[in-house]
């Protein structure tokens, strides 16, 4: 999608360990028309799916996820990383391991939000190593919901992320693939495609 692709370009910066900075667009400040577009383009993706709810990860993956959610008419489920008073039992519970952190943390989502008679789309901000992304398919999983796709907003292609979501068989959309990140400080976007 030229248009992420541009703000990458623009205003993303390259830290130690291979991390991509957005935080002027996405992980900390949110550009609320890119945001817009970006899940229209999932939810255009993904319109003849059946999608019966979004899942995401709190926090950057919430801002597309929502608007994709509006444009499908669904709602939008996170996983929280925190607990809360609120949400203490019946929930689905795994581990994900963060590269950008380097900590695992525990992401629940509610029983009461997630059923077998959901077909569910997947959305998360970065696919790096898959760690994400697995964790809510095991939560799925335990929910006994099916997986109708995943939707990524910026894939780091010299990562693994890609080939184990493949190996589940699931169709995936990255609207951004990174080939490469340059000590420099350059950006080497991915032209073969999402």
């Amino acid at each position: 999608m030229k248009l992420l692709e541009d703000a990458i370009l623009e205003k993303g910066t390259i830290l130690e360990g291979n991390v991509l900075k957005v935080d002027n667009f996405l992980n900390h400040q949110i550009d609320p028309a890119l945001m817009k577009a970006l899940g229209d383009e999932f939810a255009r993706e993904f319109a003849d799916k059946g999608i019966t709810k979004i899942l995401t990860v709190e926090t950057s993956g919430i801002a597309p996820a929502v608007f994709a959610g509006l444009e499908l008419g669904v709602p939008v489920v996170f996983g929280r990383k925190n607990k809360s008073l609120t949400l203490q039992d019946n929930m689905f519970t795994t581990s994900v391991y963060s590269y950008t952190k380097q900590t695992s943390s525990d992401i629940s989502i509610s029983k009461d939000f997630l059923s077998p008679t959901d077909h569910v789309l997947l959305i998360d901000d970065f696919l790096a190593n898959g760690q994400a992304i697995s964790g809510l398919l095991s939560i799925c999983k335990s929910a006994g919901a099916s997986v109708a796709g995943i939707g990524i907003v910026i894939e780091k292609s010299f990562q693994k992320g890609r080939r184990i979501v493949e190996e589940t068989g699931i169709p995936i959309l990255s609207l951004a693939r990174i080939k490469s990140l340059d000590e420099n400080g350059l950006v080497f976007i991915d032209e073969e495609g999402q």
